[in-house]
């Protein structure tokens, strides 16, 4: 497996993880002081975007690694719980890294 499958998962649950949040700290500030109803609407739909592209990036590394369909559903699930990817995409970094292939440049023909 090539290392930009990890790095490309590892910056969306990143990604992922401060949007929801941000959108958690908006949705206190939208129920519990009754403002802000506009940027909840925004910072939600943003997350959802974000989320889909989480999925996406999940499910190819999940693929790659031949991770257990329980596994691959925690690591999905992961984006809907607030602060769980943080944790969670540190485990996947530290299993998946020994899957990793070396690049290693093509010899040159002569």
């Amino acid at each position: 497996m090539k290392s930009s499958v990890l790095t490309r998962y590892r910056a969306m649950a990143y990604i992922t993880a401060v949007m929801l949040l941000v959108l958690c700290a908006c949705m206190v500030f939208k129920y519990g002081f009754g403002m802000g109803k506009d940027l909840t609407l925004v910072v939600a739909q943003i997350h959802g975007v974000l989320y889909i592209i989480y999925l996406v990036f999940a499910f190819d590394l999940g693929s790659k690694a031949r991770w257990p369909f329980a596994k691959l559903l925690w690591v999905l699930i992961s984006g809907t719980i607030p602060t769980a990817a943080f944790f969670v995409e540190r485990k996947v970094v530290r299993e998946v890294t020994p899957l990793l292939v070396k690049d290693v440049p093509e010899p040159v023909k002569v």
